[in-house]
């Protein structure tokens, strides 16, 4: 008799005892959702200036160099 097969067998009782089975597989199209764009006459693409320093990033002025 082969002792591997024993001991995976008894690791395999042990783990589905602890954890039991495994849920059930989520299919891709469940997971995702489609939604309508639609126009956004320009407003968001629009550059605002004033705005602006928000989102300007610089690694050398965050580090105070």
């Amino acid at each position: 008799m082969n002792t591997e097969d024993t001991g995976d067998a008894a690791a395999a009782a042990a783990r589905h005892a602890r954890f039991g089975r495994l849920p059930e597989r989520i299919r891709f199209e469940d997971m995702t959702e489609g939604a309508e764009a639609g126009p956004s006459g320009g407003a968001h693409a629009a550059y605002d200036p004033e705005g602006a320093w928000k989102y300007y990033s610089c690694l050398a002025l965050d580090l105070g160099l």
